[in-house]
């Protein structure tokens, strides 16, 4: 299950996406985030579903690659599709049974957010799939350049948004070697119901989290000996400048966002 986790990692193919100027995937993640919130028709998941396989496929970007890094996830997805089903009241009963109730809505409403908590994920996902850290933080830092008028340290915070990316696959590495260490002394992991796996992974989480404060540690240390000092003055090796097949891929995302306003409105 550890080694399934892909969020946060880069995977490097020659790809018209790869090539695009990272605000450009920036913006198609919002504007495809928002979308789904208000799509409320099946027409309109049909839509977004359509674009996110496109999307990937352009990428070139394996899909069980994609898959790996939700399989991860999907115990968090089904307790929240399970709790919105039974949470959800409605009018039309089609299961009852003491305490417990499924009604129409329910079963809709459930259906809904679980297709659009999967399209968030791998959507959002393919934002760092197809954009190494070092261009999100540049693109990040141009979008909010004009927040510096107001005095917030943009610099600042792309950096932080790009050590984070950094720290995914570099904690999910220590923890694999963690639980190799513990299943060396005998843990089996693997054994067990569900409750007794977690017991079983608690005490990993203080090592995880001490290795974590050292590496932040050396890490600060080593940009303190570099002279670092934020943004002011700096150069960009690579300097961010709009391309023709950027200004074809805004084209895209308007008209994506305005179909997803149309099949909203009308269905």
């Amino acid at each position: 299950m550890v080694r399934d986790i892909t969020i946060g990692q880069f995977y490097n193919t020659e790809s018209v996406i790869h090539k695009l100027d990272p605000r450009v995937k920036v913006i198609f993640t919002l504007v495809y985030v928002i979308s789904l919130f208000f799509s409320r028709n099946p027409v309109s998941y049909l839509a977004a579903f359509v674009t996110l396989v496109i999307y990937i496929a352009v990428s070139h970007v394996p899909f069980r690659f994609i898959g790996r890094g939700l399989k991860a996830l999907a115990v968090l997805i089904l307790f929240t599709v399970v709790m919105n089903l039974f949470a959800v009241k409605g009018t039309t009963v089609l299961f009852e049974w003491k305490w417990l109730c499924i009604t129409k809505e329910g079963l809709s409403s459930a259906i809904y957010l679980g297709l659009r908590l999967v399209f968030m994920i791998i959507g959002s996902s393919m934002m760092t799939y197809t954009t190494t850290p070092n261009a999100l933080t540049d693109g990040l830092e141009k979008m909010l350049s004009w927040m510096k008028i107001l005095h917030v340290p943009v610099h600042e915070f792309a950096m932080i948004m790009s050590l984070a990316l950094r720290f995914v696959p570099i904690l999910i590495e220590e923890l694999n070697k963690i639980m190799k260490a513990q299943m060396a002394r005998g843990v089996d992991f693997n054994e067990g119901n569900f409750f007794a796996r977690i017991k079983k992974l608690m005490p990993i989480m203080i090592p995880l989290f001490v290795s974590a404060v050292r590496r932040s540690n050396e890490l600060a240390l080593a940009m303190d000996a570099r002279c670092y000092h934020g943004g002011d003055g700096r150069t960009k090796m690579k300097p961010l400048k709009y391309q023709r097949r950027d200004y074809i891929a805004y084209g895209v995302i308007f008209l994506y966002l305005a179909g997803m306003i149309v099949l909203a409105v009308r269905f």
